[in-house]
């Protein structure tokens, strides 16, 4: 269990969005989508993939997005 105010959560705190994409492509290890341009993002960098307003949004690390 991690705790809310440790000194790892101070120095590299969690910065994770949800961004609306439109998938194109999907591998084993990647996806390619398009949030403006298109762009390759590791599975491994996605924390969760929804449907909302019938529009997809990744949760992912804010600089990946």
């Amino acid at each position: 269990m991690s705790w809310p105010f440790s000194t790892h959560n101070i120095i590299y705190p969690k910065e994770r969005i949800w961004a609306p994409v439109r998938i194109i492509h999907e591998t084993d290890k990647a996806i390619l989508v398009d949030n403006g341009r298109k762009t390759w993002i590791p599975k491994s960098q996605i924390y969760g993939i929804r449907l909302k307003n019938n529009a997809f949004e990744i949760y992912v690390k804010e600089s990946s997005a």
